[in-house]
């Protein structure tokens, strides 16, 4: 400990929200240094990363929808869970490089958050790609957990703490108490499924066609769950799938709701069903507690006031609800020793 100790005082131990979306890092006594998209551009059919391996995170971004035919933007995580083993590594090689940018004889410690449902092999698979892009000792933590102590929920107590963290890739639904997930869901719907509900809408009713990014932008603009006080119209532009040409038209938050309705919908039913499974005590509990949002996805206009609907639950949405997972990987670096407990480790620091 005396050793390890010492080691920390030159090298800098991250914590790592690795999501679908977006890669945040945050260092010990520093808070969040780092917040981009989890992006990369390779040259097609190969792992070489294109800028001297810098196009990576808001570069590699831009780059989507725009790339020549030998050229590919990918994101190596899909629905919270490693799709492309190589590029992740690389990415988060990047990352950490950005960030540790001394002492490199001393490899950092990661604190990794990770989605609840995801498997075994699909964990050893984060493991591996952390330890591999230059880190000294890897610990794993539930995407909840790191949430709930993100936003300062005393979730090693006896009493029921309900965080629904709705991501890019995944949405984690747990009731944690004394520092364990005593009943979750964790399913594959969330920030990436509004996207493509919104495209798959423009196909429908407007035959056009809209990119990722486009897509994210009118949810960011004038996406809701809930019935606004003052409705939203945005000009959409994109290619017409009859003509071939380029295309605006005029779209409204009336009709984006509706496009997001089955999202939101098995949002609902991941929330429910986890009520549904709860002990009575702690669900007496939550009659006061309420249930607290955490992730990008709950910046959606009104999915507060849908859920709170649904369950009759007071709901809370956290202070900075995007960055609250990466805030709480870095607050269990601080108290590494007393939350160990509720970590994983791949294996034992040497």
């Amino acid at each position: 400990m005396i050793l390890d100790s010492l080691i920390g005082l030159v090298s800098e131990d991250m914590g790592i929200d690795l999501g679908t979306a977006n890669t945040l890092v945050c260092v010990q006594g520093k808070g969040i240094v780092l917040a981009e998209p989890s992006v990369v551009a390779v040259k097609r059919g190969t792992n070489q990363i294109l800028l001297g391996g810098n196009a990576v995170g808001e570069v590699a971004k831009r780059m989507i929808g725009k790339t020549p035919s030998n050229i590919v933007a990918i994101r190596p995580l899909k629905d919270g869970v490693i799709a492309d083993f190589d590029i992740t590594e690389a990415m988060l090689r990047y990352f950490i490089h950005k960030v540790h940018r001394r002492h490199w004889l001393v490899k950092p410690r990661l604190v990794i958050a990770i989605p609840s449902g995801i498997t075994a092999v699909e964990k050893r698979a984060v493991t591996s790609s952390a330890e591999r892009a230059g880190a000294r000792a890897v610990y794993l933590i539930e995407e909840p957990k790191a949430a709930g102590i993100g936003v300062n929920l005393p979730i090693t107590e006896a009493v029921a703490n309900m965080i629904v963290d709705v991501g890019g890739g995944t949405t984690e639904v747990a009731i944690i108490s004394l520092g364990g997930v005593v009943t979750s869901a964790s399913i594959r719907v969330a920030g990436d499924e509004m996207d493509e509900a919104i495209i798959q809408h423009m196909k429908r009713s407007y035959n056009l066609m809209i990119g990722e990014r486009t897509a994210e932008q009118i949810k960011i603009q004038i996406g809701s769950a809930y019935p606004l006080e003052q409705e939203m119209t945005m000009e959409v532009r994109g290619r017409d799938l009859i003509a071939g040409l380029p295309r605006a038209t005029v779209v409204s938050s009336e009709e984006i709701r509706e496009a997001l309705r089955d999202p939101v919908e098995a949002i609902l039913d991941a929330i429910k069903m986890t009520l549904e499974n709860t002990e009575p005590e702690l669900a007496a509990d939550l009659m006061d507690r309420g249930i607290t949002l955490a992730g990008g996805g709950v910046l959606l206009r009104g999915v507060e006031k849908v859920i709170a609907k649904e369950t009759g639950l007071p709901v809370h949405v956290a202070d900075d609800p995007l960055t609250a997972v990466a805030r709480g990987t870095g607050m269990v670096l601080e108290q590494l020793d007393e939350l160990r407990p509720i970590l994983e480790s791949a294996e034992d620091e040497t």
